[in-house]
Formats: C-alpha cells, sequence, structure tokens
C-alpha cells in the first residue's frame, strides 16, 4: 500500500535519491551531461531544496510503499499571486513507474489545492519529455509554451500544462 507522507527530513534523502536514480533517466538524452549536472545541484542540493521549503513555501511530499520512498512531488500555491497550484517536482522511481503512484502524488496535491481556495494545478514539462502524455491522460493541456534561462547559458525549453481543479 502506497502512503503519501509529508517530508520530514531536513536533508532530503530520499527525495535526492529519487531525484539522482531517475534524472538520468528522464534527462539524459535531453540535456548534455554538464547540464543535467548543473541542474541537479541548481535543484536538489541540500541548501537549494531547503530554500524551496523554508523561504519559497513549496511542499514536498514523499509516496513510500512499505516504508521506502518510491517517489515525491513539491507543491506552491497561489503560485505568482494566482489562485493555481504549481507543481514543480514529481518523480517516481524507474522501478515503480506504472502503478499509480504519480496519479496518487497528484490527487494528493489536487486536493490540498483545492483546500486553499486554487482553482487549478500546473507545472512545467521539457518538450521533449515523455512525462507530458501522463499528465495529459489526467487532463492536463498545454497552455502555453516558456524558455528559462537557467544560468551558465542553459535554458529550459517547457510546455506549461494546466487543469482544472473540481
Amino acid at each position: 500500500m502506497i502512503v503519501i507522507e509529508n517530508n520530514s527530513d531536513t536533508n532530503f534523502t530520499d527525495i535526492r535519491a529519487i531525484a539522482e536514480e531517475v534524472w538520468p533517466k528522464t534527462y539524459g538524452t535531453i540535456l548534455s551531461e554538464q547540464q543535467l549536472k548543473y541542474m541537479m545541484e541548481m535543484m536538489y542540493s541540500v541548501a537549494s531544496l531547503q530554500t524551496q521549503a523554508n523561504e519559497k513555501q513549496h511542499h514536498f511530499i514523499v509516496a513510500k510503499e512499505n516504508n521506502r520512498a518510491v517517489g515525491f512531488a513539491s507543491y506552491e500555491f497561489d503560485c505568482n499571486q494566482t489562485s493555481k497550484t504549481k507543481i514543480h517536482k514529481i518523480y517516481v522511481l524507474s522501478t515503480q513507474q506504472g502503478k499509480g503512484i504519480g496519479n496518487l502524488l497528484l490527487d494528493y496535491i489536487a486536493k490540498e489545492a483545492k483546500k486553499h481556495n486554487n482553482m487549478a494545478l500546473f507545472l512545467n514539462v521539457n518538450k521533449y519529455n515523455t512525462a507530458q502524455d501522463f499528465y495529459k491522460k489526467l487532463g492536463f493541456e498545454i497552455t502555453k509554451e516558456e524558455v528559462i534561462d537557467i544560468g551558465k547559458g542553459y535554458v529550459m525549453d517547457d510546455y506549461v500544462m494546466e487543469k482544472k481543479v473540481n
């Protein structure tokens, strides 16, 4: 049985371990090795994750099966002063994909968003990431394209996808 818990580990051990397993498989053919390393440090160093949680008010949740972390997500209510919840991160171990864990994480976030009177969920997905098919199956629609400068000459070339909260 999968349970969703709020992350309580200030060192983000499980979250970092999942990212280190999933990111190279997800982005290895999309990004250069240098950009992959840069982005991992930029987004998943302990200091960066602590800043996201403590200063940027990102909420981190972990999906666990038999007390073992198998996925995680982070989200932010009222992102950019809208009544929308942004899903910043959602990843499931590659060996656990296809079991409904991503659905459980998204359902949890949708329920929390509704409690906070947010009307929609949105996220960025790399234009070449096959995860966009997963999001489309769950009712997300592409609302725009976005190129974000992340420093050191790198950009994120993304679709923004959105889904209304019912």
